[in-house]
């Protein structure tokens, strides 16, 4: 039977602190705070039986709080996080269109998450209406289609071009036998791989309006606002009408969830106006691996309530204001 990873051992374990453009005195005052946060989070993280990565990532400031942070783990579905950005580069260069028409076979039908699997074929579809299943769904058929449009290794040498060398597509979904790039690191990896901090600053841009273009950067986070997984996940314990952007990705030994959490914004206000005074918009991304729970029941799961819980430590740290 494995352990959790001792309180001691826990505390050992890496936060990062960028400096960010506020007084002395605030920063101190945040500082400490986070500080704080990052104690609760390791002797929560500690009493899990699975190995854990935790970024929680200011985008506005680059403060970022890291719990084995650079680590790798396996992605699942988190994945298609990256091959949405390059779908979108290809639309900005003109190579592809969000109109142009895909059409779904009989061979291209795979099991796992999402609807288009019970679909007849041929099935005709847009690009846009594929990758917002990709996202919104986690479809897994809808991803094949869009990773056939894309190429596997363009997506990585995307990810290269930005900085993100720790993030690779490995294979197609459920295709590892005749698609895989790297069989060997399909065996480790499964889909492909990345890490906590990697995936928060990918989130990041998006965000910032910085992933391909600003108005590209909101229909991903309208897609990802739109996501119909994960309530178990980041959402769990947040309040009513709390607004995350987010993708989970989970196999039987890793469950992940990683997203933008907004803070509250007040009666008819929408993501992209400011905060109410106090509130603090911040990337959350949980990686675990290992764990010994890889039961599929949707209310218990010990990784998906972990993800839930380390959520809500972040929120009231963060958002005082919005309980």
């Amino acid at each position: 039977m494995r352990v959790p990873v001792p309180v001691a051992v826990a505390a050992a374990l890496l936060v990062e602190l960028a400096p960010c453009a506020l007084t002395p005195a605030v920063a101190a005052a945040q500082q400490g705070a986070w500080s704080a946060l990052k104690g609760r989070l390791e002797e929560r993280i500690a009493r899990h039986y699975g190995t854990v990565g935790l970024v929680l990532l200011d985008p506005a400031s680059g403060d970022s709080l890291s719990i084995r942070g650079d680590e790798p783990f396996p992605t699942a579905s988190n994945i298609k996080v990256p091959v949405l950005i390059q779908l979108f580069h290809e639309v900005q260069a003109g190579r592809i269109h969000l109109d142009d028409p895909v059409v779904m076979l009989d061979a291209d039908r795979i099991g796992g998450s999402g609807v288009f699997q019970f679909f007849d074929t041929p099935f005709r579809v847009t690009v846009k209406d594929a990758a917002t299943f990709m996202i919104a769904q986690s479809d897994n058929t809808a991803t094949n289609l869009i990773i056939d449009k894309l190429g596997i290794r363009a997506v990585n040498e995307r990810m290269d071009s930005l900085g993100y060398h720790h993030t690779r597509l490995w294979a197609k979904v459920s295709r590892s036998r005749t698609t895989s790039i790297n069989a060997d690191s399909s065996r480790v990896w499964g889909l492909g791989e990345t890490t906590p901090m990697v995936m928060a600053r990918i989130f990041a841009t998006i965000y910032r309006g910085e992933a391909v273009s600003t108005e590209a950067s909101h229909q991903m986070i309208g897609m990802l606002r739109d996501q119909a997984w994960g309530y178990n996940e980041i959402p769990r314990y947040l309040p009513a009408g709390a607004v995350v952007a987010h993708k989970t990705g989970s196999v039987n030994a890793s469950r992940n969830d990683c997203g933008i959490v907004y803070a509250p914004r007040g009666e008819g206000k929408d993501v992209f106006d400011p905060p109410a005074p106090g509130g603090r918009d911040y990337v959350l991304c949980v990686f675990t691996n290992k764990n010994e729970d890889q039961s599929w029941r949707p209310v218990d799961n010990a990784a998906e309530v972990l993800i839930g819980e380390l959520s809500r430590m972040a929120w009231e740290a963060l958002e005082p204001a919005g309980k």
